[in-house]
């Protein structure tokens, strides 16, 4: 099963661009740093631009942040990227003749729902600065 990593990837384009401010950084440059395809660059740092994080012009290899690392959230990102989705999803596809099945997901969408806000809340503490710094002290410069 493949698991989705929009998210971290976002977080990646966005980190990588602030520690290298100013420097030429095509889709091409990026995609290799995330070991991945320029398009999926480009659809990634479109959403970002889109929702107020990057700032880029079309053709000029030089986006920037927008806003400061300490200004953007996870939860920015998040929001950036999968909009409004939750993060666990529920299956609606289970046999309506079971009675587990009927209703198993009426007895998880509470807990669903704590876990999503409880989630909401901590991306929204945690900055991209927070990110860059950690990274840092790995030694992350490239």
């Amino acid at each position: 099963m493949k698991y989705p990593t929009k998210l971290s990837d976002a977080i990646h384009v966005l980190a990588f661009l602030s520690l290298h401010p100013g420097a030429a950084l095509t889709s091409d440059r990026i995609a290799e740093s995330v070991k991945t395809n320029p398009a999926y660059i480009r659809q990634l740092m479109s959403a970002l631009r889109k929702a107020g994080l990057l700032v880029s012009v079309k053709g000029h290899p030089r986006p920037a942040l927008a806003r400061e690392p300490d200004d953007i959230s996870l939860l920015d990102v998040y929001r950036a990227i999968e909009g409004n989705n939750p993060i666990l999803h529920q299956d609606t596809h289970t046999n309506p003749d079971c009675g587990v099945g009927v209703n198993i997901q009426l007895a998880l969408r509470d807990y669903y729902d704590e876990i999503q806000k409880a989630a909401e809340d901590r991306m929204n503490a945690i900055t991209l600065q927070n990110i860059i710094d950690t990274c840092s002290e790995l030694s992350c410069h490239n």
